[in-house]
């Protein structure tokens, strides 16, 4: 019987640890006053401007952006057709974050009362080491007429995570920020959010 609890519990934690926790995801969107042609007709996915358009990491948030896209209404267009046009930005950044406060710290005390008074020192060391790298992803795109070429819907998502969980990663990164930037499409206009 202790076998049979066992093994679901290990499995339970295993899992578990494959589930990288992400802090919030800040959104931006702008849109034109008349939101009427946003989520209807045909949109084709196409890389932003300085974006190179056949490279692995790009696809991956334009399939992302298709998803979410479709999921609101749209129909997918192959590249350069479509009534609208959605470009796909990214960048991600990685870096370390500088340590606020030096690895030493002294703290000084004192204290009176009826029976005598006392003065204490004290000391404290950081051993934790450098703060851990972090990647910051930024996800950006922009929905233009594409006869007219006016902008309609323009967002941005970004999130920053350590360089060494899994959100960090591509495939699982897009997925995140895409749903994060258009969840309650097409959003307040101006208004920064974030999104847990």
């Amino acid at each position: 019987m202790t076998f049979r609890i066992a093994v679901p519990l290990a499995l339970a934690l295993a899992l578990s640890g494959c589930v990288a926790p992400v802090g919030p995801v800040e959104v931006t969107r702008f849109h034109a006053a008349d939101v009427t042609p946003l989520g209807k007709g045909t949109i084709g996915i196409e890389a932003g401007p300085g974006m190179e358009a056949g490279s692995l990491e790009l696809q991956a948030y334009q399939a992302a952006v298709n998803q979410q896209l479709q999921r609101l209404g749209y129909a997918t267009a192959s590249s350069g057709a479509g009534d609208q046009v959605a470009l796909v930005r990214v960048s991600r950044n990685r870096y370390r974050p500088e340590r606020t406060r030096g690895p030493v710290s002294v703290g000084v005390g004192g204290s009176t009362g009826s029976y005598g008074s006392g003065v204490g020192l004290g000391i404290g060391i950081d051993l934790s080491g450098p703060p851990p790298e972090q990647v910051e992803t930024q996800l950006s795109v922009t929905i233009r007429d594409r006869k007219s070429g006016t902008a309609l819907w323009e967002g941005r998502a970004t999130f920053t995570v350590s360089a060494k969980s899994p959100m960090a990663e591509t495939a699982l990164g897009a997925a995140k920020v895409a749903e994060a930037l258009f969840r309650g499409f097409p959003g307040t206009s101006g208004e920064t959010i974030e999104v847990k």
